[in-house]
């Protein structure tokens, strides 16, 4: 095996890149953080799109004069996520956004009569 085509991050394990997205999961939800300093929170935009993709980016405001970095990260949201309950929150640099799980229970009823007796195994019948 050839190592020279391995390369070592260019980061020490003590640091991550500027604007890195940390992303935690809970029982109850995901959670997104990302620090944003020096931005202000009406520079900041949390969209979906098309109900499956997060995007999380910067905008600068067109009165504004001083420079400003963009930021754009764009993350597909696991299965079973509640759209509606998304939240995010911005304090001291950092944008946390929530993203609660969804429970949805399936409950599965079986029709006494489509039960099937055979050989002393009991199975159903398919719909």
């Amino acid at each position: 095996m050839d190592l020279s085509v391995i390369r070592p991050s260019p980061y020490p394990f003590f640091i991550s890149p500027q604007n890195y997205v940390h992303w935690a999961e809970t029982p109850q939800s995901h959670l997104f953080s990302v620090d944003l300093p020096g931005v202000r929170k009406e520079e900041i935009r949390v969209e979906l799109e098309d109900s499956h993709y997060l995007i999380i980016r910067t905008e600068r405001d067109e009165e504004s004069t001083e420079a400003m970095r963009k930021f754009m990260r764009k993350f597909r949201l696991p299965e079973r996520v509640n759209l509606d309950g998304i939240s995010a929150t911005y304090e001291n640099g950092v944008l946390t956004v929530t993203v609660p799980r969804s429970f949805v229970r399936w409950n599965l009823r079986i029709n006494s009569s489509d039960l099937i007796h055979s050989n002393g195994n009991l199975s159903a019948r398919a719909a």
